[in-house]
């Protein structure tokens, strides 16, 4: 059986359509071993493909055909995953809130009101 590419990472759900898939091809976010190809490049089984999708690198090996879109289940049994692990960001407050309590019944905050709060909050 011979299975284009676009329509094997469509098959394997890694893009939601096959022009999605040709598409990525095409632009060069996809890689067979480091390299650009066509989007109708034969699959052989043992290729790595690397691959973009948003923020995420994958890597995968193909370890059987498939040209049809099943489950994920099935699909996932037709290529090896060896993408790096997702670093995990560290999220700085970028400012600080201050709660600054207010006496119940002394309505809203004037604008006067606002702008010390905020030259608080910059302190």
């Amino acid at each position: 059986m011979e299975v284009r590419t676009d329509t094997y990472l469509w098959a394997i759900r890694m893009y939601k359509s096959r022009t999605l898939a040709s598409e990525a091809i095409k632009n060069g976010k996809v890689k067979l071993d480091g390299e650009n190809f066509k989007p109708a490049h034969v699959v052989k089984i043992g290729e790595r493909y690397s691959m973009t999708i948003s923020t995420l690198k994958k890597i995968i090996e193909v370890t059987a055909l498939i040209d049809k879109r099943q489950g994920f289940e099935v699909a996932k049994q037709h290529y090896t995953d060896h993408s790096p692990e997702p670093e995990k960001k560290d999220i700085q407050p970028s400012a600080f809130f201050v709660t600054v309590r207010r006496d119940r019944g002394t309505g809203r905050p004037t604008k006067k009101d606002r702008r010390d709060q905020e030259d608080f909050g910059a302190a």
